[in-house]
């Protein structure tokens, strides 16, 4: 029989589930406030996973994937241990903002520490209570407000354990990403902890089709990892995703209300028309047009920009083409269209 998993001040037993309440700094108004953990701990020996949402208060998606996942029957089948944090930005949240009270941005915040600011004592208490209890993490995000992401995973894929789990994920977009300081994805590679940070959606929305990749992701990183069981057989094998190593933005030359030409997801050349630009006391317009040739994985959402705002994120790959085909896949694949469509999972039940 496994140790039971301890955490805070909670020991959780073999084959058992339970939430813990890790207390936080209070409010202002003296309202006690705690970090809401749930923690699945299998009866077999195995690899001990965290899935953290809303690190970024209005970054919501996450918080959904979260809900779905704790609700599969697969995880009755558990071999090692699932720590999952539907909310870790509790201060955020409550405001809808991405940032604490003190408006720092907690993902620059690691590893924190006990006697510093507020988003130093949360992540510290992340540190000590969730990371440095477990062996790998997948972090999900979703776009800046006003912004969409295409459902991608950034990585430090020059390691190989983490270019293997992100591969695993499924989807059809990986971005190399450097370590960037004070993020938590810094701190777990300090640690030793391969991670995956998960992009998909926007701040403050709920997108079907985000959560059900992520989701599907989650689970198949699990499956890959032996976690899981692995299935039998698939309707359809998984299309090799591809690596960006490079990206770029292209900005906004004029102010004025955009229009949208190419959505998120599409192919690209340099020199394409993708946008429009019209000021609105006049009949000016002018054009936005792809500075390099790549796939549209993020893009404002705001009709309101002003000169130099950043309005595509473009990510470069040698066979575009493909890429795109891939893309659209992933899309249709994770679109609800009935409920015998809800989702690829074979022995999962449909997600909603």
């Amino acid at each position: 029989m496994r140790e039971p998993f301890v955490i805070g001040d909670a020991r959780v037993a073999p084959r058992s589930r339970a939430l813990v309440e890790l207390p936080l700094p209070r409010l202002y108004t003296q309202s006690s406030l705690t970090l809401p953990v749930h923690v699945v701990h299998g009866a077999r020996e195995g690899a001990r996973l965290f899935v953290s949402a809303a690190l970024h208060g209005d970054e919501l998606n996450g918080t959904e994937i979260v809900r779905r996942l704790l609700k599969q029957p697969v995880l009755k089948q558990l071999r090692g241990t699932l720590v999952a944090v539907p909310i870790v930005n509790v201060y955020g949240v409550l405001h809808l903002s991405r940032y604490l009270p003190d408006r720092r941005d907690l993902n620059r915040s690691f590893p924190g520490s006990d006697r510093g600011s507020l988003a130093a004592r949360l992540a510290s208490l992340f540190m000590q209570e969730i990371v440095g209890r477990c062996s790998h993490g997948i972090d999900l995000h979703t776009a800046a407000i006003h912004r969409n992401n295409l459902p991608q995973i950034r990585a430090n894929l020059d390691d190989d354990a983490t270019a293997t789990l992100a591969k695993a994920f499924g989807v059809p977009v990986l971005i190399n990403s450097t370590l960037r300081d004070g993020s938590l994805r810094e701190a777990a590679a300090e640690c030793g902890i391969p991670m995956l940070l998960y992009e998909a959606g926007e701040a403050l929305r709920f997108n079907e089709v985000a959560i059900r990749a992520g989701l599907h992701g989650i689970i198949s990183v699990m499956r890959a990892m032996k976690m899981l069981p692995t299935l039998k057989a698939r309707r359809r094998a998984l299309p090799e995703p591809f690596v960006a190593r490079s990206s770029t933005w292209v900005r906004a030359s004029a102010s004025g209300l955009f229009r949208k030409v190419a959505s998120l997801g599409s192919r690209v050349r340099k020199g394409d028309v993708i946008g429009l630009i019209d000021a609105p006391f006049s009949s000016i317009e002018t054009e936005v047009t792809a500075v390099a040739s790549g796939i549209i994985i993020g893009c404002v959402e705001l009709p309101l920009v002003n000169e130099g705002e950043a309005l595509f994120h473009i990510a470069r790959f040698e066979d575009v083409k493909e890429v795109a085909q891939h893309v659209e896949s992933m899309q249709i694949m994770h679109t609800p269209q009935d409920d015998q469509a809800a989702i690829l999972l074979n022995d999962e039940p449909p997600i909603v």
